[in-house]
């Protein structure tokens, strides 16, 4: 089996329960309205052409959309888009949905190329940025990212103290990630250059690398304190994980 039919299996398999993990996909009316802030401020204006790559079930598409922008959809897997459509159509929005590996974007020109925590799978991060380039020349990249895993020492505390926060403070059979399953198979995971997490600086030097013209770091606090407020007081203590988006091109 390729290593992109592996990815598509796990990914088909996880599409049925990836939108009860509450960082997957918020409902929570004040974190959305953050989201809705962070993209409206970091996207060219509407409407412009956005690409999202690794749409997954279409929380960024979707959000993106309602703010106007004519959206264009790629994952790797059915079942994630099949999710995605029904989204689409239930609040009467158009989305262009393309099934394929974001290493392989659909021709532009797009206005900007947009990801949400999809680096970490990537077997070749720098060629899919600069494919990613080909397509929005004078475009405009975004990268939705977290800190996690074992890029950052500090973080690795924490996730054990977020962990343990969250089962002590949940109901029985709770788990943090809603339904998600299982990691990556331990070979496959090794084999991503991205696979243990990746720090601001990482990302940053391989969006330059690639070809990406000025690099910015946003950190997204008013997500991070809209998310933290939906959490149980022990889970607030500890808090959620960084997030920041690195913005580049136009």
């Amino acid at each position: 089996m390729s290593v992109a039919e592996e990815v598509r299996r796990y990914w088909d398999a996880d599409s049925v329960v990836y939108d009860d993990a509450p960082n997957h996909h918020p409902t929570g009316a004040g974190e959305l309205a953050a989201w809705m802030a962070a993209l409206s401020d970091l996207l060219p204006p509407a409407p412009s052409r956005v690409l999202d790559c690794g749409a997954g079930t279409g929380f960024l598409s979707i959000t993106a959309a309602r703010l106007g922008h004519r959206v264009t959809a790629v994952d790797l897997s059915p079942g994630m888009l099949q999710r995605l459509r029904v989204k689409a159509e239930a609040g009467g929005l158009e989305v262009e949905v393309i099934e394929g590996p974001a290493e392989q974007p659909p021709p532009g020109k797009f206005d900007a190329v947009i990801e949400r925590h999809l680096m970490w799978t990537l077997p070749d991060p720098v060629t899919t940025l600069r494919a990613w380039r080909d397509v929005a020349p004078s475009g405009r990249l975004i990268l939705f990212e977290g800190m996690w895993g074992t890029a950052d020492p500090l973080e690795r505390i924490r996730r054990t103290a977020r962990d343990l926060a969250t089962r002590a403070g949940s109901a029985p059979g709770r788990s943090r990630h809603g339904g998600h399953h299982a990691e990556y198979p331990r070979a496959l995971k090794d084999s991503m250059p991205l696979g243990s997490g990746a720090t601001p600086a990482a990302l940053a030097a391989l969006v330059a690398e690639s070809g990406w013209s000025a690099p910015r770091l946003h950190r997204l606090r008013d997500i991070e304190w809209a998310s933290n407020l939906d959490l149980s007081l022990l889970e607030r203590i500890v808090g959620v994980p960084a997030r920041f988006a690195i913005v580049a091109g136009a």
